[in-house]
């Protein structure tokens, strides 16, 4: 396994693997809902919106993202809300989508 970091689950230090993060990654609408994600926790209801899928596809794809560490859910009554786990995530992904390479945050060092 290939650890790039732990995450904390309810005060447990769970190895990330690396391999299973970017493959959760792969998906266009799986990248669609972690950039979401990126601002704030989101019920599923609004992730199917975001990904523009129906709530089967949506749920299989929270799912694998779950399954690699990317995401937690917590349900509250009739609703699930799904935050990231990896906080990193999001801005890894902006600092690879800025025109040139640069992110806003001085964080990123993708270019240099």
């Amino acid at each position: 396994m290939v650890s790039l970091m732990s995450v904390t689950h309810a005060s447990i230090r769970v190895p990330v693997d690396a391999v299973a993060v970017f493959k959760a990654l792969g998906h266009p609408a799986r990248l669609e809902m972690v950039k979401a994600l990126g601002a704030g926790e989101l019920c599923v209801c609004e992730l199917v919106k975001v990904a523009g899928l129906g709530w089967s596809s949506v749920s299989r794809h929270l799912a694998q993202l779950k399954e690699a560490g990317v995401v937690q859910d917590e349900k509250r009554g009739m609703q699930v809300y799904y935050s990231l786990t990896l906080p990193c995530v999001g801005g890894f992904i902006r600092c690879l989508e800025t025109d040139d390479g640069k992110d806003d945050d001085s964080s990123c060092s993708c270019t240099q």
